[in-house]
C-alpha cells in the first residue's frame, strides 16, 4: 500500500488519520504540490486528476480522498470510520461533507495561489477570504455538534467526521482564524491531538515537511 501525498495537504492529511485508526501499514511517497509535481505527466498516469493523495494497492490506484475513506472503511471492516446506526452514519457524513465540499474547493492551493498571483490579492485579503470561508461552515457544524451535545468526539471513538475535521483546523490556525466560538469543535481538536493516530499524521510529523515553504 503506499499513499501518495504532500505533507500539508489537507486530504491527504485525512488519509493518514484513516490509515492510523484502522492500523494499516503504508509507504509514503512524496508528492510536491508547490514544485508542481502533481501536474507532471509521470504523476498524471497515476492520477489524471493531478491532485493528491492518490493510494495505490496492487497495482490499482485510488482517487478522491472523501470516496478512499468510503472505500477503506467497506475494503478493511475493522475499526470502522463509521458507526452502525443508519442515522449515526447519516450525521458523521454531514458534518464530514460539509467541510469537504463547503471549504476544501474555495480554500485549496490552487484557488488561494489564483487570488493572490493571478487577481492580485494581497496576503492579508487572502486571508480575510479564507476566514470568511472557514467561519460560515464552522458555525453549521459547531451548531450540529451542540445538537447532539457531542463530547470529546462525535461518537464514542473517533472516525470519518474527525479524519476530515482535524486537517481543516489545522488550516484555520494557520490562517490565524478565530475559534473561541467553537467549543465542541476545539473540544473534539484537543481530544484528538492525544491520539496516536493523528499524532502521526500531523503535517509535523511528516519525512517530507518542508518548514521554510507555505
Amino acid at each position: 500500500m503506499k499513499l501518495h501525498g504532500y505533507w500539508r495537504s489537507s486530504t491527504s492529511y485525512r488519509l493518514r488519520i484513516a490509515l492510523g485508526l484502522k492500523g494499516l501499514e503504508y509507504e509514503q511517497v512524496a508528492v510536491n504540490l508547490l514544485d508542481g509535481e502533481q501536474r507532471s505527466a509521470e504523476y498524471r498516469r497515476l492520477n489524471p486528476y493531478g491532485g493528491v493523495p492518490a493510494l495505490e494497492i496492487d497495482g490499482r490506484v485510488y482517487a478522491q480522498s472523501m470516496a478512499i475513506l468510503e472505500w477503506l472503511d467497506e475494503s478493511f471492516p475493522d475499526r470502522p470510520l463509521l458507526p452502525r446506526d443508519v442515522e449515526d452514519r447519516f450525521a458523521s457524513r454531514e458534518l464530514a461533507m460539509a467541510i469537504a465540499t463547503e471549504l476544501h474547493a474555495p480554500l485549496n492551493l490552487p484557488v488561494l495561489q489564483y487570488l493572490k498571483r493571478d487577481l492580485g490579492h494581497a496576503q492579508a485579503e487572502v486571508d480575510a477570504w479564507y476566514r470568511h470561508w472557514i467561519a460560515r461552515t464552522f458555525e453549521g457544524v459547531e451548531a450540529r455538534l451542540a445538537e447532539r451535545e457531542a463530547g470529546d468526539y462525535l461518537f464514542d471513538a473517533p472516525g470519518l467526521f474527525e479524519c476530515v475535521l482535524m486537517p481543516q483546523l489545522y488550516n484555520a490556525r494557520r490562517f490565524s482564524c478565530d475559534l473561541d466560538g467553537y467549543p465542541h469543535l476545539t473540544r473534539i481538536e484537543a481530544a484528538c491531538r492525544e491520539h496516536p493516530a493523528f499524532v502521526a499524521a500531523h503535517p509535523d510529523n511528516q519525512a517530507d515537511r518542508q518548514p521554510d515553504r507555505t
